[in-house]
């Protein structure tokens, strides 16, 4: 007989599977201290939280019988994964759960932001019949701009179009392909600003995605156009875009969440009769709150019964004996994979993964979960973790290709990677160097010697007299520190590549001013 503890209030519709398995006994006592749970929790085999229970290492180590630990929902800061793994407990989430929920409250943020309905009801009720004031819009005809292809944002789109909208979608895993199977267009952030007549945002906030669309997204944005957040705060720049309804670009905004929770009493969203705001309600409806405990309650039975299992959000067990032959190369597979996707350009459709070496002789499965990691956390941020890496890379429809063969270009191991987008391609190699740590030691067929670490900057240029002095000179003008550089060539004054570590970012303006140097190809900046 299993023992299930549920800490915090969540829905019994939800968990009434457990309450039907014959196996299993359910306990739901809410509102426990940290001591009070460390007391109990030894009985227990899973325990199922919401956002309350803080499950700390502490409890975790008292429960020597836990096996799972469920979060209804999709966030779990409250749970310490790390300790999680170390004790062997599975941690699992509901991250399909509220899908449906947030799409639809985006289209009635859509609707009523259309249509004036806030603002109308409240005069209407307020004893005023006012029909001169609020003339809407239809949704039918307009180009409606989808930043963010994910599940939510897909769910939008295919309702989108049921209102007979056309639809332009940004995502940085986003092929044609997939494209055409949903029947929509594909845009960069500033081209689908410059045309779309409603915008709504469904990615992450990473630092890619702050202010996504900010002041320059406002300054091109098609005048009359209507912004919807139902995503994260942050993602909009806020005081940017009170600067553009001020003005007159933008005709409206529908916000559910904010940089700040919840907003000081003097934001500006919060009186504006251009503005509609929510608490933060994507998720709460009585289907979304079930439809999380449905999906982790039976989750949970799965791994108490060791039958498969799915969205577990912490490192699967892996046998002893791979993981000490892998563990030294795991920093070194994520570092490589964000340094690849940060100087590729396009949609991302093939992820090329090459073993050579003595890693070649071993399961390399959780070495390709930390490279998956790297590439995708790039772009969704949090969400990516080294259980969801491949389900998130297959849901993109990312090729993952693995090979192993034996050469090693004279080091012990070498793993060559290359990312193939709708743009082109890149391939970058690296390895463990005794005494020295991780280092990438190739960049397109350039040899380099590059640690993954910090701030960096990555210089095509023709191999000229007087190139890196022109790049030192300008850095140091705008008192950037070069702490290392790196320069690989093939021939002599043919092509050449420059890879610097600085001590800080360089900002864009900076970029740009570099790559108008003589004898400039490219500039790009990689933060690792």
């Amino acid at each position: 007989m299993f023992k299930i503890l549920i800490s915090d209030p969540i829905s019994d519709q939800g968990i009434q599977k457990l309450h039907d398995a014959t196996d299993v006994q359910v306990d739901k006592k809410t509102g426990l201290s940290e001591d009070e749970l460390v007391a109990i929790i030894g009985e227990y085999d899973a325990l199922l939280v919401r956002s309350q229970t803080k499950v700390t290492p502490r409890i975790m180590e008292a429960g020597t019988r836990l096996k799972a630990i469920g979060r209804a929902g999709v966030g779990v800061d409250n749970i310490n994964l790390e300790a999680a793994t170390q004790k062997g407990i599975v941690v699992i989430n509901a991250p399909d759960g509220n899908t449906i929920s947030t799409c639809e409250h985006t289209f009635a943020m859509m609707m009523a932001l259309s249509r004036n309905i806030p603002q109308a009801y409240k005069k209407t009720v307020g004893g005023e019949w006012d029909r001169k004031s609020f003339l809407g819009v239809e949704l039918r005809n307009k180009t409606l701009g989808v930043m963010g292809m994910g599940r939510i944002g897909s769910e939008v789109a295919k309702r989108a179009k049921a209102f007979g909208m056309e639809v332009i979608g940004f995502d940085p895993f986003l092929t044609e392909e997939r494209a055409e199977k949903l029947g929509v267009g594909i845009g960069t952030v500033d081209e689908i600003v410059q045309v779309a007549d409603f915008i709504t945002v469904h990615t992450p906030l990473t630092k890619e995605t702050k202010h996504m669309i900010a002041k320059p997204q406002f300054d091109i944005m098609k005048k009359g156009a209507r912004i919807i957040n139902c995503a994260r705060g942050g993602i909009i720049d806020e005081a940017a875009l009170m600067e553009a309804i001020e003005n007159g670009t933008v005709a409206g905004a529908a916000f559910d969440v904010f940089e700040v929770e919840p907003p000081q009493a003097d934001h500006p969203f919060l009186n504006h009769p251009k503005v509609v705001v929510t608490p933060h309600l994507g998720a709460s409806t009585i289907e979304a709150q079930e439809n999380v405990a449905i999906d982790v309650s039976e989750e949970i039975l799965h791994i108490l019964r060791n039958e498969p299992f799915k969205n577990a959000v912490n490192m699967p067990p892996v046998p002893a004996s791979v993981l000490n032959r892998l563990q030294p190369y795991f920093i070194l597979g994520e570092k490589m994979g964000s340094f690849l996707v940060q100087i590729s350009e396009g949609a991302v459709h093939e992820i090329h993964i090459n073993f050579s070496g003595e890693l070649a002789d071993v399961d390399t499965a959780p070495l390709v979960r930390y490279i998956l990691k790297g590439v995708l956390s790039h772009h969704l941020g949090s969400d990516v973790n080294l259980v969801n890496a491949n389900h998130l890379a297959k849901s993109r429809d990312v090729e993952i290709v693995r090979q192993k063969s034996s050469a090693t270009k004279g080091f012990t191991n070498l793993i060559t990677l290359t990312l193939k987008t709708n743009r082109g391609s890149h391939t970058i190699a690296g390895t463990l160097l005794n005494g020295y740590g991780v280092r990438i030691v190739e960049i397109d067929q350039y040899p380099v010697d590059i640690e993954p670490e910090g701030n960096l900057i990555l210089v095509s240029h023709n191999d000229k007299p007087g190139m890196i002095g022109r790049l030192g000179t300008s850095l140091g003008d705008k008192d950037v520190n070069i702490a290392t550089m790196q320069v690989g060539r093939k021939i002599i004054g043919g092509a050449a590549l420059m890879a610097l570590s600085i001590d800080k970012p360089i900002s864009d303006e900076i970029i740009e001013e570099l790559c108008q140097l003589p004898e400039m190809v490219s500039v790009q900046s990689i933060t690792l």
